[in-house]
């Protein structure tokens, strides 16, 4: 298989690396090197808040819910300028733990186009 599990130091090497970045589409089915429930109940602090100060477009659509929560967990990424964001209804739902949840509140406040796929 071509699909490879990603490290969280992988996205902070991009943010790093492209600090202009203004659109990112990550596809990724397989499992990363971590996991949303794991990090999400100790409040893992393990690694760098990654920050993408210009993207405005975020992709992802094709993921596992880990990348999910990666990327829209303001304790893991910072997206002050997100303005669209292209994911998946039931991925959506349980990082924003049923909608109720604040941890993804930040980044999401600016999205002014939000594509939900099935």
């Amino acid at each position: 298989s071509d699909t490879v599990r990603i490290k969280p130091e992988f996205f902070i090497r991009i943010a790093r690396s492209f600090p202009s970045l203004k659109y990112l589409f990550v596809r990724n089915i397989r499992s990363p090197l971590w996991s949303f429930r794991e990090s999400s109940s100790v409040n893992d602090r393990s690694y760098s808040i990654v920050e993408y100060s210009h993207l405005i477009l975020l992709d992802i659509d094709f993921v596992n819910i880990d990348y999910v929560d990666q990327f829209l967990n303001e304790s893991k990424t910072r997206l002050p300028c997100l303005t669209e964001l292209v994911v998946q209804f039931n991925a959506l739902k349980n990082v924003r733990e049923n909608f109720t949840g604040d941890a993804t509140r930040r980044n999401c406040a600016k999205v002014k186009r939000l594509i939900i796929k099935n």
